[in-house]
């Protein structure tokens, strides 16, 4: 993909390195201290020795890509400002915000949206911070970086470490700068989902894991919607595409090593990859209602 000439966003906030503090980040921090002595897996049997604290977190764990580690390194003063590698990524990432806000503005006046009794016709624009270490929300709690990036609807901000993009190329085995717009477009689906009412429905019947995977899903397919519309502008190829699939691959819950499918909380690698080509091939987000499936094992 080419964003040489794509118009950079306003809405981005540079947060430099923080500290957790006060409410909202021990769950976090304890899962990182698991992480960083007992490794990955250590991390997911922690995850179900908490007994669904998942589920018992601030919003900010609920609605992050997958919930997992980043690297993580203190600065100081701005994040971007602290090494070229990351002046690139944060361009980087406010050419790809740049970029979904277009496509959504067009998809909100149109009135091209899943309906869930809300139909607004003019887009709110999310803001995205950039931030080292840990950083405090308006209203989510605090969170480190091992929570990889999210979306907070208290504030509407999307939050992102840049060294997440180091962690998705090494350790999730996801590299390509396409890889990392998928990130982005993800944390946007889900402001998305906050805008037209979907990110708090729930179904009847169904577990809170299971309407989890619902939510998981659609901002995957809206991530794909984006990049339908933005592939022209930002000469996005077969090869790019395949980067972003590759990331979908990595981040399901089985290639994390979830093994219970019953406690899936953001879906498989094949749901992640088949719900996101949808969005990506069909470009239009009414094809995103994950909650119109009626049967949960047929998402």
């Amino acid at each position: 993909m080419d964003i040489d000439g794509q118009r950079r966003s306003d809405n981005f906030e540079d947060r430099g390195a923080g500290s957790v503090r006060g409410g909202g980040g021990g769950a976090l921090n304890l899962l990182f201290f698991v992480f960083r002595t007992f490794g990955f897996k250590g991390l997911l049997v922690a995850g179900v020795a908490l007994g669904g604290a998942y589920f018992l977190a601030p919003d900010s764990i609920k609605h992050s890509l997958f919930g997992g580690p980043a690297n993580t390194q203190v600065t100081e003063g701005g994040v971007c400002t602290a090494s070229k590698k990351n002046a690139a990524a944060c361009d980087f990432s406010r050419a790809v915000l740049g970029s979904t806000e277009d496509v959504w503005k067009e998809k909100f006046t149109a009135g091209q949206l899943p309906n869930y009794g809300r139909t607004p016709k003019q887009y709110r624009k999310p803001t995205l911070v950039v931030f080292a270490n840990a950083v405090s929300t308006g209203g989510c709690g605090n969170a480190t970086s091992a929570v990889g990036p999210f979306y907070c609807p208290a504030d509407n901000k999307l939050y992102i470490d840049p060294s997440f993009y180091d962690t998705l190329a090494q350790r999730l085995k996801s590299p390509g700068d396409f890889a990392q717009a998928y990130v982005i477009a993800h944390e946007v689906g889900h402001h998305i989902q906050n805008e037209i009412g979907s990110l708090r429905k729930t179904i009847p019947g169904e577990s809170k894991s299971q309407i989890s995977v619902r939510s998981e899903l659609q901002a995957d397919c809206l991530a794909g919607v984006w990049g339908n519309k933005a592939r022209a502008n930002l000469k996005i190829t077969n090869e790019d595409l395949a980067e972003a699939t590759q990331a979908a691959h990595s981040i399901g819950d089985d290639a994390l090593g979830h093994k219970d499918e019953s406690k899936f909380s953001h879906g498989s690698s094949e749901q992640r990859i088949r719900w996101f080509r949808r969005g990506f091939d069909s470009g239009d987000a009414r094809q995103c209602d994950t909650y119109a499936v009626k049967d949960y094992k047929q998402l």
